[in-house]
């Protein structure tokens, strides 16, 4: 009898660099062990899959198109505690490298390597005014609740 293989389905809904850390820690985590993972992002969490990594005036209309700009990109993400105006991912970052952690970029890099599939929230797009065009090329789809909810079946979710 074959076994099923494991799902983990990760909700990426924060902006945060270290909740950022976390996802993608436990996406190319678990896929290295042989999981299915699939990554939701939502609202702030589109900020790491954005093609644009620094701060852009993406959307339609001027509003969505500043909200885009103060968002940023992942390159502009707090750290959700102790941000020190913006120089504590700056010392994360040190701090991982220093210690020969995986930084964000290779955390990223490793999760795509693995096959972790990426997935952007329609609701969130259509409040923020983006487009699929404003990912990068590895968000296969751009998927509603019901749709994730599908993918996730009979696995594991968990929200970051």
């Amino acid at each position: 009898m074959m076994e099923k293989k494991k799902k983990l389905s990760i909700i990426s809904f924060s902006g945060d660099f270290d909740k950022a850390i976390a996802v993608f820690t436990l996406a190319s985590g678990a896929a290295a062990v042989n999981y299915e993972v699939n990554i939701f992002f939502t609202f702030w969490g589109l900020n790491l899959v954005k093609i644009r990594q620094n701060r852009a005036f993406l959307g339609k209309g001027i509003l969505a198109r500043i909200f885009g700009f103060l968002m940023g990109g992942r390159k502009n993400l707090p750290l959700s505690r102790f941000n020190f105006a913006g120089l504590s991912p700056l010392l994360m970052t040190f701090m991982t490298k220093k210690r020969n952690v995986a930084t964000l970029p290779e955390l990223i890099d490793s999760a795509l390597a693995l096959g972790v599939k990426l997935y952007a929230c329609d609701m969130s797009m259509n409040i923020l005014g983006l487009n699929k065009k404003d990912f990068i090329p590895e968000v296969r789809e751009v998927i509603g609740v019901a749709k994730f909810l599908e993918y996730s079946q009979g696995g594991e979710t968990i929200f970051i």
